[in-house]
């Protein structure tokens, strides 16, 4: 599963083999914990992240809807995804 963005201990990644199935989502890995995040509303599909990483997530998926739609467009058509700017 590519990763398409880092910051502050968190990894979020996108699955090629998800985009077609599933409601638009991505991955957000910190540490052991993980957690499916819609894109649209950005509400937690399955997994739990600790709260002040999840607050970090939903910020970041916010400041980025745009391009991580894209990703899951790109991701359905098979085509590299694009990394996307961290939460600074």
């Amino acid at each position: 599963m590519p990763v398409i963005c880092r910051f502050y201990g968190v990894i979020i990644r996108m699955n090629y083999n998800e985009s077609g199935h599933h409601t638009p989502h991505f991955h957000a890995y910190y540490g052991k914990h993980v957690a499916s995040i819609a894109i649209d509303s950005a509400a937690v599909l399955a997994g739990q992240l600790p709260l002040h990483a999840e607050r970090f997530v939903l910020e970041w998926a916010a400041l980025h809807r745009t391009e991580l739609t894209d990703n899951w467009r790109r991701a359905s058509m098979h085509e590299s995804l694009l990394a996307i700017e961290p939460l600074e």
